[in-house]
Formats: C-alpha cells, sequence, structure tokens
C-alpha cells in the first residue's frame, strides 16, 4: 500500500502559477511510475503529466506542455505539479497517482493506476 496526499491547491487568476504537491508515506511496494491527473464534474479523469521513478523520463499532456512541470525530491518522498500560465480552462480537481509498474510511454488512462490521493482543488478564473 501507500498513501498519497495532494496539496496546494487554491483559487487563482488567469496567468497566474501554483506549486501541487503529493506527499508519498506508507510505501510497501517499489513505486515505478507516478502520474498527476485532474477531473471536473464534466468532464472525465484525464492525464495531466507523468515521471518514470527509475529514468526520471517525464510525459505531459499536450493541453498543459510547456506550463506544467513535474518533478520529485528523493529524500522529501514527494512529487510536484509546478503549473505556470494558469488558464479557466486549467481549474478541476488535481490527482496524484502512483503505479508499481514500469511504463515506457505516456500512461493516460486512470486505470493503469492503482493508488490514488483524496484530490486538491485548483480554480482558475478569469
Amino acid at each position: 500500500q501507500v498513501q498519497l496526499v495532494e496539496s496546494g491547491g487554491g483559487l487563482v487568476q488567469a496567468g497566474d502559477s501554483l506549486n501541487l504537491t503529493c506527499k508519498v508515506s506508507r510505501v510497501t511496494f517499489a513505486i515505478n511510475t507516478m502520474a498527476w491527473f485532474r477531473q471536473t464534474p464534466e468532464k472525465e479523469r484525464e492525464f495531466v503529466a507523468q515521471e518514470d521513478y527509475i529514468s526520471r523520463t517525464t510525459f505531459y499532456a499536450n493541453s498543459v506542455k510547456g506550463r506544467f512541470t513535474v518533478s520529485r525530491v528523493l529524500n522529501k518522498g514527494a512529487l510536484y505539479l509546478q503549473m505556470n500560465s494558469l488558464k479557466p480552462e486549467d481549474t478541476a480537481v488535481y490527482y496524484c497517482a502512483a503505479s508499481r509498474k514500469v511504463y515506457r510511454t505516456p500512461t493516460t488512462a486512470p486505470t493503469d493506476y492503482a493508488h490514488w490521493g483524496q484530490g486538491t482543488q485548483v480554480t482558475v478564473s478569469s
């Protein structure tokens, strides 16, 4: 098992930045892939960004490429999502996810991740 706790969400204006944190704890298996997803009431959960734990390779959804950066600090047990130039369409609940599987390509289906946090709300006003 693993516990994932997101934080850092909030209400910001278009063009602002936010840095989300996913605190990773109570890990009982080797995590090999972590990702960020987001969801609104009108849409299914969608892929945002992914990092391979071993190779540190990252993948991004086209909608956030160039604006968002996923990163990890080993000794802090945390995954981050730096979000710049935020747009109203970025408004959603953001979730981090973890998998013990190794994925060498963008892995965008929520069903590929077995472990999830509770989410943090990001609201971007125009």
